[in-house]
């Protein structure tokens, strides 16, 4: 039992992670809607997802210079590796802006709610254990 609920919370946390990413992307791209030769980026998020359950994803390490011999040496492990990809706009504008509003809001929106529903299938497993747990 747990090993199954073990594997059902690790998708939903790999998941819930790249659709955080992914969000976070889209919200640049809006954001950026009126900068002259912004380029729209997003990933796939099958493949990230996949990359993230096979733990391919790697750490980027940023190694913090120091200037003193009494400070700590340590390293910062940054965000995980994802591969951005370039959005190919449908039309393009004069000023080279590929960010293409109605685009953009429909992925945020399907990101959002996929998001939801990652958090939801998760509150009702674990609702699930603790009536389980409690019905001893």
């Amino acid at each position: 039992m747990l090993n199954k609920l073990d594997t059902f919370v690790n998708f939903h946390e790999k998941a819930l992670d790249v659709r955080e990413k992914r969000q976070n992307i889209l919200a640049a791209n809006v954001a950026n809607s009126d900068t002259p030769n912004y380029q729209a980026r997003d990933i796939d998020f099958n493949v990230e997802l996949k990359k993230a359950i096979n733990n391919q994803h790697t750490f980027n390490s940023i190694k913090l210079s120091v200037t003193s011999a009494r400070h700590i040496q340590t390293n910062i492990i940054g965000p995980l590796d994802y591969r951005l990809l370039y959005r190919v706009p449908y039309q393009s504008s004069a000023d080279g802006n590929t960010v293409e509003m109605d685009q953009e809001r429909t992925a945020f929106m399907d990101n959002s709610i996929h998001y939801q529903s990652n958090l939801t299938f998760l509150g009702e497993q674990f609702k699930n254990v603790v009536s389980v747990l409690q019905q001893g």
